[in-house]
C-alpha cells in the first residue's frame, strides 16, 4: 500500500489526514512510465485527459514529490525538459506525450513557460540534500535564462512574454506588454540562482543573479508599483500601468520585492473580503473588479490551489505564518467540501474552485475547464502545505535542521519522514504529564520549536533513537 511508503501525517482534524492520504493514492493510481517513443526515461505523474508534458505542471509536481520518501521521484519530472534543451538554450513549455516534440502555441509561438527551475531544485536540495545534482544543472538553467533574456527582454530591462505564457487563463489583460507575474517570477529565478551560487560556493555566479535579481527588483518597484492604489500591476506597451489587480501580483512578494511598507499594503487586499479576502483564499481577480464572478468563470473568480499555495509562500517571506496557515486550512476545507458534497456522494479533485462556496469554478471561455483531478495542483495543498504550514514543518537535509512552528499547541506532527537515510518522526501530544513532544531519529540532526502563542522557541540537538521533551519544562 501507497501509505506505507510515505511519510504519515496526523492532525486533530482527522478529514485532512484523510485528504493527505487520499492524495498519496491518487498519485500512486496516475503514475505512468514513460515511452521510448516520447523519449521519457523514467516514471512520472500523470493527469486525466493529459496530451502533453508541461513545464509548469511539472515543476508544480516536483514540490510535493519530494515528501514521497524518494517512492515517487521528482527528478525525472525535471531531467526530461532538461534533455530537451536546444542548442540556443530554450527548453519549451510543453512537449507531446506521444513522441516527445515540442508542441507551440500560435498565441505563443515560442513556447515560454514561467522559468521555474531554479526555485524547485533549491527547495530539492533542502528536502533531499544533492549538492551534484545542482552543480550538473547550473550551466543547463544559466543557458535557459540566457535564451529568456536573449528573446524577451526589453532595452528597459524589463521582459516581454504573451500572456499565454503567464498561465492565468481567462484573466483580463488586454494591452498587457510588459508582464507583472513573469517579470516578478524572473526575480524569482535570480533569487534563487545567487542562492544556488551561495550553497555551491561559487562566488561569481551569485554575485552575477543577484545583479540580475536587483536590476529586475528596481525596475518592478519604479514602473510597476503604483503609489495609489498601493499594488503592483502589468504595462502596455509605452510603459503605462493597466490597473486591473489580479492575484499574479502576489509573485512579486515571493520575489521579495516589495519593502515592509509595501507589503502590508498588498497582504490588507488579502484580508479584505471585497478583494482577494474571500472565503476560499484566492481569487483571480478581487472581488471589487468587473471581472468577479461568483460562479468562478474559469481564473477570474475561480480559486486555483496553484495561486494560493503562491500567496501563502508569499506571506511567509514577510513572516505572516498565522495567516498564512489560516488560509492553507480555509483552502482545504473547500477542497474537503466539494470532494464530500454530502454524505452519499463523493466528488472529486479539481483545477479551480468557488470562491464562496462549495463547488468548482465553471467557464465557457475555457476548453475542458475545470480539469479533474489535477493532482499538479491538489497535491500542493493537501500534501505540500498540509506538512509545511497546516502542521508547520521547515526542513533542510544540509543543515541537519527541522525548524517546527507552532501557532498554538495541538495534537499533530509527522512519522517516518525520510531526511535521507534517516527516517525521523516528530508527534506532539496532551499526556497526563502536560504537552509533550515525542521524538525518533536513526541519526543526530537539530530540532527547533517555536509555539508563537505561548512565545516559547528552544533549539536542541535530538539523538539517534527515542526521546521525547515537556513543552512546560521549555
Amino acid at each position: 500500500m501507497i501509505k506505507d511508503m510515505v511519510p504519515f501525517v496526523h492532525f486533530y482534524d482527522q478529514d485532512f489526514v484523510d485528504m493527505y492520504d487520499r492524495s498519496w493514492v491518487w498519485i500512486d493510481e496516475l503514475w505512468k512510465s514513460g515511452t521510448e517513443a516520447n523519449g521519457f526515461s523514467g516514471s512520472y505523474l500523470s493527469y486525466p485527459g493529459q496530451t502533453t508534458f508541461n513545464q509548469f505542471l511539472s515543476c508544480f509536481s516536483s514540490l510535493f514529490l519530494v515528501y514521497s520518501n524518494q517512492n515517487n521521484s521528482p527528478f525525472p519530472l525535471l531531467d526530461y525538459f532538461y534533455q530537451k534543451q536546444e542548442s540556443n538554450g530554450a527548453i519549451r513549455s510543453d512537449y507531446s506525450i506521444e513522441d516527445g516534440k515540442p508542441v507551440f502555441n500560435a498565441n505563443n509561438p515560442e513556447g515560454i513557460s514561467p522559468p521555474l527551475f531554479a526555485y524547485v531544485e533549491f527547495s530539492f536540495y533542502h528536502k533531499i540534500g544533492n549538492k551534484k545534482r545542482l552543480k550538473d544543472i547550473v550551466p543547463i538553467l544559466e543557458k535557459h535564462y540566457a535564451w529568456i533574456q536573449a528573446t524577451f527582454q526589453k532595452p528597459n530591462g524589463l521582459f516581454s512574454v504573451p500572456v499565454e505564457a503567464c498561465q492565468s487563463g481567462n484573466i483580463p489583460r488586454s494591452h498587457m506588454y510588459y508582464p507583472l507575474d513573469f517579470n516578478a517570477q524572473l526575480a524569482v529565478n535570480a533569487l534563487y540562482m545567487s542562492a544556488i551560487g551561495d550553497i555551491l560556493n561559487d562566488k561569481e555566479l551569485s554575485f552575477r543573479y543577484k545583479r540580475i535579481y536587483f536590476s529586475l527588483k528596481t525596475r518592478i518597484n519604479s514602473l510597476m508599483w503604483d503609489p495609489a492604489t498601493n499594488f503592483y500591476y502589468d504595462l502596455d506597451i509605452k510603459e503605462n500601468r493597466i490597473t486591473n489587480k489580479f492575484i499574479g501580483a502576489y509573485w512579486a512578494m515571493l520575489a521579495e520585492i516589495p519593502n515592509d511598507e509595501r507589503a502590508a499594503y498588498m497582504i490588507d487586499y488579502l484580508h479584505d473580503p471585497n478583494e482577494f479576502g474571500t472565503d476560499n483564499p484566492f481569487p483571480g481577480v478581487p472581488v471589487s473588479s468587473p471581472a468577479f464572478s461568483e460562479e468562478g468563470n474559469g481564473h477570474c473568480g475561480g480559486v486555483l490551489s496553484v495561486n494560493t499555495f503562491m500567496v501563502v509562500k508569499a506571506l511567509e517571506k514577510y513572516k505572516q505564518f498565522v495567516f498564512a496557515r489560516e488560509c492553507a486550512i480555509r483552502h482545504m476545507y473547500f477542497l474537503l467540501d466539494t470532494l464530500h458534497p454530502d454524505a452519499e456522494t463523493i466528488g472529486d479533485v479539481w483545477e479551480a474552485y468557488l470562491p464562496n462556496k462549495e463547488g468548482y469554478s465553471k467557464t465557457t471561455e475555457i476548453a475542458d475547464f475545470p480539469r479533474r483531478r489535477l493532482m499538479p495542483y491538489a497535491g500542493l495543498v493537501t500534501i505540500t502545505l498540509m506538512i509545511e504550514n497546516i502542521i508547520g514543518l521547515d526542513i533542510s537535509l544540509p543543515r541537519k535542521t527541522v525548524n517546527w512552528v507552532m501557532p498554538t499547541l495541538e495534537a499533530m506532527g509527522i512519522e517516518n519522514l525520510s531526511l535521507k537515510r534517516n527516517m525521523i518522526t516528530i508527534l506532539s501530544n496532551k499526556t497526563d504529564r502536560g504537552w509533550e513532544i515525542r521524538l525518533e531519529s536513526e541519526k543526530l540532526y537539530y530540532f527547533t520549536i517555536e509555539i508563537l502563542g505561548e512565545n516559547k522557541k528552544k533549539t536542541l540537538p535530538i539523538p539517534s533513537g527515542k526521546c521525547s521533551m515537556l513543552i512546560d519544562k521549555l
